[in-house]
């Protein structure tokens, strides 16, 4: 094993840590990311760690959301999805999908440029088969606009979302995330 010293303040003496030969080179390649400071990706490295199975034991998932215009970027959050909604208007498409976090309201919507909808056997559906959903079918389309907005109350979220779906989140926000059962 390798002792590697490394301190995570100015203020606080030296921590030494022991890495094994094995592992030398992804300290080394850290090291180098972090322009020397590896206390600096040790510390980032561990928040995120922290984080995340916090999230994790409070009934959190990692969510990534892809936000902007075609590829985008990705945006990366722990919670959980509380609602989901598609509508169409013409042959353009929103899909949109509210999460709940430990401190605030996430909103992600996904608007494409051209969306269709085809039965099993390939064919474009059209008509009351199209709206109605009946039988077998697949869609897709051209990804457009992507954009994810935060909100502290769900009342703020209100004039965003079809009425429809803060119906459905106000319910799933008012239902208790544990039950406690006396039987």
């Amino acid at each position: 094993m390798t002792r590697t010293g490394w301190s995570y303040d100015a203020h606080v003496p030296n921590r030494t840590i022991y890495v094994s030969d094995d592992d030398q080179p992804l300290y080394q390649r850290a090291q180098e990311l972090a322009g020397g400071n590896l206390s600096g990706a040790i510390s980032t490295a561990l928040k995120r760690y922290v984080e995340t199975e916090d999230a994790r034991e409070a009934g959190f998932d990692e969510v990534t959301v892809k936000v902007g215009f075609g590829a985008g970027r990705k945006v990366r959050f722990n919670a959980v999805i509380i609602g989901e909604w598609f509508s169409s208007v013409g042959e353009k498409f929103v899909h949109y999908r509210v999460y709940r976090g430990a401190k605030k309201f996430a909103l992600h919507i996904e608007h494409t440029e051209y969306f269709e909808m085809r039965d099993a056997e390939g064919n474009p559906l059209t008509g009351w088969r199209a709206w109605t959903g009946i039988g077998m079918a697949a869609g897709g389309g051209k990804p457009a606009a992507a954009t994810l907005d935060t909100f502290d109350t769900l009342d703020e979220l209100r004039d965003r979302v079809p009425p429809e779906l803060f119906e459905m989140v106000s319910a799933s926000v008012r239902q208790p995330g544990v039950q406690d059962l006396d039987i």
